[in-house]
């Protein structure tokens, strides 16, 4: 894997968190990966470190064996129609990480029978702690674990089945926005008990990397790791008790099904 050659097509924050994350985590070597954007003025400083960077993407991928798809939706047929006739079948594995767009919609575009790999990955991708979701079409055992050893050096890897990719768009990349609101909140009222902002958000920061690094240190479920704080009486089940009076996991959950329902009703 180490001199694997992957072409980034869409050098934005994704395209470079991904070109980042595969030299870091020795998936491939800067001269390796070339990543690609229309005006190279924002990820020129990529040449320092090794990287390959260039606005043509027939270049990048005849270069190349992994073809990544960093793009707009808006603009992902025009660059399928551009790089079609450069893919080759026993050469290239086609990656994208474009938001709602299927694997047969993509093979549509370039008419070939070429490994295609979807993936979701989140935007902890750019300190290395995504979870991604991946699913696959006309992609072997050998080529689909490829991908998923880029995306591990990223953080941690799902394969699911492509039905599930808009869920997992919600669970994990929304999730992100809904775990964040979470620390907010926590650290409003870690001010409002006295504590400065700064204090406050760092203590609910730290809890909550502790309670998810328990959940995955220990293999066990929340109420597992819930039933060790609560005692008889004490402040953690009264606040909790509080916290469901008040809708806590009805809220959650009905913002998660909202999402995806609003997900499913875009129109590309």
């Amino acid at each position: 894997m180490a001199e694997t050659k992957i072409a980034i097509l869409g050098g934005g924050n994704l395209g470079v968190a991904i070109a980042l994350g595969a030299a870091k985590g020795n998936v491939s070597s800067p001269k390796n990966i070339s990543i690609t954007r229309r005006h190279l003025s924002k990820i020129e400083h990529l040449k320092k470190n090794g990287f390959k960077v260039t606005t043509e993407n027939i270049e990048a991928v005849t270069s190349s064996r992994i073809i990544i798809l960093c793009v707009q939706p808006k603009q992902l047929q025009g660059l399928l129609q551009e790089i079609a006739p450069s893919l080759k079948k026993g050469k290239h594995i086609l990656v994208s990480t474009i938001t709602g767009i299927s694997t047969e919609e993509i093979s549509s575009h370039i008419n070939k029978e070429i490994p295609i790999v979807r993936a979701m990955p989140n935007t902890a991708i750019a300190i290395g702690s995504s979870m991604t979701c991946i699913c696959s079409k006309n992609a072997n055992e050998k080529q689909l674990k490829e991908i998923q050893t880029l995306f591990n050096a990223l953080g941690t890897t799902l394969v699911i089945e492509e039905r599930l990719m808009k869920a997992a768009t919600v669970l994990a990349a929304s999730g992100i926005a809904f775990f964040m609101r979470y620390i907010r909140a926590a650290t409003q009222g870690g001010i409002q008990l006295g504590f400065d902002s700064e204090e406050s958000q760092l203590i609910a920061v730290e809890t909550a990397k502790g309670a998810a690094s328990l959940l995955l240190g220990n293999h066990s479920h929340p109420e597992i790791e819930i039933d060790k704080v609560t005692t008889p009486e004490g402040c953690t089940i009264a606040g909790l008790n509080e916290m469901e009076h008040q809708g806590l996991s009805s809220a959650l959950i009905k913002g998660i099904i909202t999402s995806f329902e609003k997900i499913n009703s875009i129109k590309k």
